[in-house]
């Protein structure tokens, strides 16, 4: 059988996922853990009978993700800013917040 995925849109990025996969979005603040996320900005769907582009959208098709974990912070990242001859420096640190999640399903949507 045909691998099933899609590529959704989610806060400006291209996601594309599979069933039983595990993603990581842009954090969000106003979900928590075992919630259920629906994206239904699906560009294109792939299942078993073939590929299903939108215009820009596939009509009626949609994700439904479980949250595992509402905020994940990914490593540190240290950036070092000076001027040369002005004694002048700073070290600014920067850790991106992230939404872990499971895809559990992937709709098709109509023809």
């Amino acid at each position: 059988m045909a691998k099933r995925y899609a590529v959704v849109r989610d806060r400006g990025r291209q996601h594309c996922v599979e069933e039983g996969e595990i993603v990581y979005l842009d954090y969000r603040d106003d979900i928590k853990d075992g919630d259920e996320i629906e994206l239904r900005e699906v560009l294109l769907v792939r299942d078993g009978e073939g590929v299903k582009v939108g215009t820009p959208l596939v009509e009626g098709a949609k994700v439904l993700m479980r949250v595992l974990r509402a905020e994940v912070k990914d490593r540190k990242i240290r950036v070092f800013r000076y001027k040369k001859k002005k004694n002048w420096h700073r070290t600014v640190g920067h850790r991106q917040r992230y939404t872990e999640a499971r895809v559990e399903k992937i709709v098709a949507g109509q023809d």
